[in-house]
C-alpha cells in the first residue's frame, strides 16, 4: 500500500521522537521511537497512564525481563492511544471537522486522498457519506521502532552473567516482537550476528501466503555492498528485509557512520540501477530458507522498499530525489527538531537550536560508542560535563549504563564517560611520564566522552517536567548540519507546506544544495584524517586514505556529469554547484598530493 505521505520523521537521539507517533500518526506520518531507554519509556508510560486515567502497574528492574516488558507494555499504550485518536478523527461530525481538515491540508498537493476530499466535501454530501469514506481511506502513520544493534550490553544477576537473549538489543527485539504493532524494526549501526538471529525465533517476522508481515524489517545502511550483505544474511535466517533506508554518511544527525568516501548521490544511483537484482537475489535464498524451514513459500515477489534521509532541506531536493532516484520516501529528522507539535525538546535545547549557526554544529569525538558524533555546541551537558573536569572529577556517574561495552577495567562492562573508566585512563596517562603537552592532549581525548545515553533521553524529562534526580538536567543534542537554515518554531502544518512547495521555512538564503553540503562535509572529514596522521603513514593508512579520495572524485565526476545534464530542477542553484564542484575537484587533487608527500616521507624515515 501506498504511503499517505512520501516522507517520514526517522528517530532522533533517544528522547526527542520518543512519543512522536502520539503526535503525528493520526495524520498519516510516519515516525520512530529509539528503544534504547527503558526506563524513559516506563517514566512516559506511567506519565500518559495518569494523563488518559488508564491503569497503570509499575515494572520494576526486580522483575523478571523487566526491559522486554517495559517495552512492550509502552509501545502497546501508544498504539492504543493513537488508534483511539484516528477512531476519533474517522467519527466525522461537524464539531470535529477541523481535525480531519487539518489531515486533508498537510497531505501533498497530488493526493488522490484529497481530491476524492475535496470532491466530497464540494458536492453537498451528508456527513455520513463524509463519515463512511473517512473509515475506509483515513489511515494512521506507522510506529516504527529503532534498535541500535551495536548497543546490545550484557546483563547480570547477582554478577552472574545472563543468556544471550537479555542483553540489551535482544530484549529490546523482544519487546517489539511481542506488542500488538503492526509495524517495523529499524535496525541500525551496523551488523549484530547474533541479534540478527534471535529475531528468527518470533513467527511475525515471517510472511503469510500474501506475503504479508504482521513486523517488517528495515535496514539503515549507507551504501549497496553493506545492503546486500546484510540482506543475505537475514534471507539465510528466513528474514525478509521490506525496506533500505539509506543515510548520508556524514550529513545526518546523531552518530555519523562515515563511508570510505562514497557519496549519497552515487550511492542512490547504485540502489536505482541493481534495485531489482537486490530484490530478486535476496528473495530466491528467503524462499530456500522457508522452503527448508517448511514454512510457507510466497510465490510472488516480495516488494522492497528504497528510501534516503539525511540533510534535505527544500521541496525542489525532496521530490528530484523522489523521482530521480525512484525512492518510496524521503527521511525529514533535524528541522522537525524545530516542530513541538511533533518532537519533544524541551525549551532551553529548543532556543538554542533556533539560533544555531554553521559554527555552533560540529562532529565531534564525544560519543562513548567511539564513533563520530553530530553536536550542538554549548549544550547542557557537555557544560555539566566541563563542571565535572574543573573541579577534578570527571566522567559520568553512569546511572543508566546501556553503553556499559567497554571491558579495559572490568569484565562486566563499563561506559567510557563514566567516572570510573576515565579514573583508571587518567591514572595510567600519570605513570607514562609524558611532556605537558602530551598529557594534555590525551587527557582531553580521555574527558571529551559525555554521557550521551543519559543526556539524549532528559530532554523528554524536562519538557514534561518528570523528576531528573538520578539523570540531573543537562541535555545531549544531536542535530544535523542542516539546522544551521532552520531558525524558528514551526508548527507541524508549516512543516508539511514546506516539504511538498506550498512555504518555505529555510531562512537564509545561502542554504548549500544537500550534495554539496554533505562533499564539503567529507572533504572537512577526509583533512582531519589526514592531519592526525602528521608528518607519515604507514601502507595501511596511505591505502585508505589514497580510497577515500579516489571514492570522492569519483563523486564529483558524478556529479558534474548530473548537474550538466540536468534541465528542470535545480535551474537556480546548478552555476554554483558546478562551481562549487570545481572547487572540491581542485582541493581533492592537492589533498591526494599531501597524501603522496607523506608517504615518501615514511619511506624515507624507513
Amino acid at each position: 500500500m501506498k504511503n499517505t505521505h512520501s516522507f517520514h520523521v526517522p528517530v532522533m537521539g533517544i528522547g526527542f521522537t520518543i512519543d512522536t507517533p502520539l503526535k503525528i500518526a493520526q495524520y498519516g506520518i510516519d515516525s520512530v521511537i529509539s528503544l534504547v531507554d527503558d526506563i524513559l519509556l516506563e517514566k512516559l508510560r506511567k506519565m500518559y497512564s495518569d494523563k488518559f486515567e488508564l491503569p497503570y502497574n509499575e515494572i520494576t528492574d526486580k522483575m523478571e525481563d523487566f526491559r522486554a516488558k517495559r517495552i512492550t507494555s509502552y509501545l502497546n499504550l501508544i498504539s492504543d492511544l493513537v488508534e483511539k485518536k484516528i477512531q476519533n478523527l474517522k467519527n466525522v461530525s461537524i464539531e470535529k471537522s477541523a481535525e480531519i481538515k487539518k489531515y486533508i491540508a498537510m497531505l501533498p498537493d497530488g493526493s488522490t486522498l484529497k481530491a476524492e476530499f475535496n470532491k466530497l466535501t464540494g458536492s453537498n454530501s451528508d456527513i455520513l457519506e463524509l463519515k463512511s469514506w473517512a473509515n475506509k481511506n483515513l489511515s494512521m502513520g506507522h510506529i516504527d521502532v529503532n534498535i541500535m544493534t551495536k548497543v546490545d550490553k550484557d546483563n547480570y544477576k547477582k554478577d552472574v552473567k545472563l543468556p544471550v537473549e537479555y542483553n540489551d538489543a535482544h530484549a529490546a527485539l523482544r519487546g517489539f516482537a511481542q506488542s500488538k504493532l503492526k509495524s517495523s524494526v529499524i535496525l541500525s549501526a551496523g551488523m549484530n550476528p547474533r541479534l540478527y538471529a534471535y529475531m528468527s525465533q518470533f513467527e511475525d517476522f515471517y510472511p503469510d501466503a500474501d506475503g504479508n508481515f504482521n513486523k517488517k524489517i528495515i535496514l539503515k545502511v549507507s551504501d549497496f555492498r553493506s545492503a546486500l550483505i546484510q540482506g543475505k544474511f537475514l534471507a539465510k535466517k528466513g528474514l525478509w528485509v521490506s525496506e533500505y533506508r539509506i543515510e548520508s554518511g556524514l550529513n545526518c544527525g546523531g552518530h555519523a557512520f562515515a563511508t570510505d568516501g562514497y557519496l549519497l548521490g552515487p550511492v542512490l544511483q547504485e540502489f536505482k540501477e541493481k534495485r531489482e537484482e537486490l530484490r530478486a537475489s535476496i528473495q530466491v535464498i528467503l524462499n530456500q530458507e522457508l522452503e527448508h524451514q517448511n514454512r510457507m513459500v510466497v510465490k510472488d515477489s516480495l516488494p522492497i522498499k528504497i528510501t534516503a534521509q539525511g540533510g534535505v532541506g527544500t521541496s525542489e531536493e525532496h521530490e528530484f530525489l523522489l523521482d530521480y532516484y525512484q525512492l518510496d520516501a524521503i527521511g525529514w529528522g533535524t528541522p522537525f527538531l524545530l516542530v513541538p507539535e511533533a518532537t519533544t525538546v524541551d525549551n532551553l535545547t529548543l532556543s538554542k537550536l533556533v539560533q544555531a549557526k554553521e559554527a555552533d554544529l560540529y562532529l565531534s569525538d564525544i560519543s562513548p560508542l567511539g564513533v563520530p558524533f553530530n553536536n550542538l555546541r554549548d549544550n547542557t551537558k557537555d557544560a555539566e560535563k566541563e563542571r565535572l573536569i574543573n573541579k577534578g572529577r570527571p566522567g559520568s556517574s553512569c546511572p543508566k549504563k546501556f553503553v556499559a561495552l567497554n571491558k579495559e577495567f572490568k569484565a562486566t562492562g563499563v561506559c567510557t564517560a563514566s567516572r570510573e573508566y576515565q579514573h583508571h585512563k587518567i591514572k595510567e596517562l600519570d605513570v607514562q611520564n609524558l611532556t605537558s603537552s602530551e598529557y594534555s592532549s590525551k587527557f582531553n581525548k580521555i574527558v571529551e566522552k559525555s554521557c550521551t545515553c543519559v543526556g539524549l533521553g532528559t530532554s523528554a524529562l524536562l519538557a514534561y517536567n518528570l523528576d531528573t534526580k538520578v539523570e540531573g538536567t543537562g541535555v545531549s543534542i544531536c542535530p544535523g548540519p542542516n539546522m544551521a537554515y532552520y531558525s524558528k518554531i514551526m508548527s507541524l502544518k508549516n512543516m508539511t507546506d514546506h516539504i511538498y512547495g506550498r512555504d518555505n521555512m529555510v531562512t537564509r538564503t545561502d542554504r548549500p544544495n544537500l550534495f554539496i553540503k554533505e562533499l564539503n562535509i567529507y572533504i572537512d572529514y577526509l583533512n582531519t584524517k589526514l592531519d592526525e596522521l602528521k608528518d607519515s603513514m604507514n601502507k595501511k593508512e596511505e591505502k585508505y586514505l589514497l580510497t577515500f579520495t579516489m571514492n570522492m572524485k569519483e563523486g564529483v565526476q558524478y556529479y558534474q556529469s548530473l548537474f550538466n545534464e540536468l534541465t528542470d530542477v535545480f535551474k537556480s542553484a546548478k552555476e554554483d554547484v558546478l562551481n562549487e564542484l570545481d572547487k572540491c575537484t581542485l582541493t581533492l587533487q592537492q589533498i591526494h598530493l599531501k597524501i603522496e608527500a607523506k608517504s615518501k616521507n615514511q619511506l624515507t624515515f624507513n
